[in-house]
């Protein structure tokens, strides 16, 4: 199945999303596999309904989910879409990406798109939120999800990238409430993630590599290696000044206000106190913390 597309989807209680998502997949994607962690809702059935491939797997984070499934599923295409439940890819994007892969070169191995947020119905165009490019298609067997616990991207093993200048929305319609539930639930993810960044526990040559003049993610990725080393308490005000101000997250109204106050900063800012609760529980003994990651989120 040369040049056709296999996309991945994960799901667990996606009801309000996943018609929105598989409907904008159905006219470029030969095939659509949905990996759900047990939703107890309407998921599955209108997945099913709809066409796509349903599997169930205990879920452990993104990253691990997506590796299982590109080793598990019985992809026959040659490329993988990885698209969020509550993401949706527009049109155009659509168009441009059928047009790329019917004369893209052989050493091409991965395909970056433009990230668009959708939040409270307004699009965040600023504030470094977008266009954001991350790879989201990789061609099978050249790549897959580096293994980290948050801020996962997708990796190619070898060969060469290309973009394309459309966009793929992350648009949720849950509410505040959700939200912030949520990213409670984000944050110790978080807090482990960057404790292993600090502490060099990963493995280094199979995740983004961070570079100042890199790509976005590699850039994000060098941004995050100096982040990590600033003071705990006083990186969230630096970062919620940098993107609401500097890089003109203002320009959103509102809407933008709310987004990089609760995701800037208060998010941030959550993610630093799990990190000095942790650090604190340990006497700030590192080798007890490495122990305690190890232990409690590594060995499952």
């Amino acid at each position: 199945m040369n040049n056709s597309i296999a996309a991945i989807i994960l799901t667990y209680n996606e009801e309000k999303h996943i018609f929105r998502c598989i409907n904008s997949l159905k006219n470029i994607c030969e095939e659509i596999f949905v990996i759900d962690s047990f939703s107890n809702d309407q998921t599955i059935e209108i997945a099913k309904e709809l066409g796509a491939e349903v599997y169930q797997h205990p879920f452990i984070n993104q990253a691990q989910q997506f590796n299982w499934a590109i080793e598990n599923c019985p992809i026959r295409s040659e490329w993988i879409w990885r698209v969020d439940a509550d993401e949706y890819i527009e049109k155009p994007l659509a168009q441009k990406a059928q047009k790329v892969l019917e004369e893209i070169p052989n050493d091409v191995n991965g395909i970056y798109v433009n990230k668009k947020i959708v939040f409270q119905g307004r699009p965040l165009l600023h504030g470094g939120w977008y266009p954001a490019q991350q790879i989201k298609i990789i061609r099978k067997g050249f790549g897959a999800s580096e293994n980290k616990w948050m801020d996962e991207h997708l990796i190619i093993f070898s060969g060469k990238t290309i973009s394309i200048d459309g966009d793929q929305t992350d648009e949720n319609l849950n509410d505040l409430t959700w939200w912030t539930d949520k990213h409670n639930y984000y944050a110790i993810r978080e807090a482990i993630n960057m404790l292993m960044m600090e502490y060099n526990m990963e493995e280094q040559d199979k995740e983004v590599q961070p570079k100042l003049f890199g790509t976005g993610a590699e850039r994000k990725r060098w941004l995050k290696t100096r982040y990590i080393k600033a003071p705990l308490f006083l990186r969230p005000f630096i970062n919620f000044n940098i993107r609401y101000i500097l890089k003109g997250g203002f320009l959103d109204g509102k809407e933008g206000f709310i987004w990089h106050f609760l995701q800037g900063f208060w998010y941030r800012f959550l993610v630093d106190a799990k990190i000095y609760e942790i650090k604190k529980h340990f006497g700030w003994n590192k080798e007890k913390i490495k122990e305690y990651i190890i232990e409690t989120y590594l060995e499952k």
